[in-house]
């Protein structure tokens, strides 16, 4: 059960980073390169992203959490990260802050399987 539950916060960090990767490389490369600008403003991708990263996040803390339970701050920052991440996807508050927001999400749902990462290896 460590092993998966390692895999999954693999996985969940990963997807933060592909998140990350998306909102501060992608720019660069569509001022570059026409096609990926075309992508890189795709609403699916934002959407893609938030449906891929909310159940993998909430079955990696699940687990984590039956295994040892849980401090209110991870689930907090888990639920922060993802509601950023879909605030982010729908353009809330504005097209403006997007990006920014996204940013701090993907951040903060990465910080959080982090910290769950090591504290399983802690235990």
């Amino acid at each position: 059960m460590k092993r998966s539950s390692a895999l999954l916060d693999a996985g969940a960090i990963a997807l933060s980073g592909l998140c990350l990767l998306h909102c501060l490389a992608l720019p660069l490369l569509a001022a570059m390169l026409p096609l990926m600008g075309v992508w890189a403003q795709a609403e699916w991708v934002h959407a893609l992203f938030v449906a891929i990263a909310a159940p993998v996040t909430g079955f990696a803390l699940w687990r984590a959490h039956r295994q040892h339970r849980l401090p209110v701050l991870a689930m907090a920052g888990a639920a922060i990260g993802l509601l950023l991440l879909l605030a982010g996807a729908m353009g809330w508050p504005s097209h403006d802050a997007e990006t920014p927001i996204t940013v701090v999400g993907s951040l903060l749902l990465a910080s959080t399987h982090v910290w769950n990462a090591w504290r399983r290896h802690r235990h």
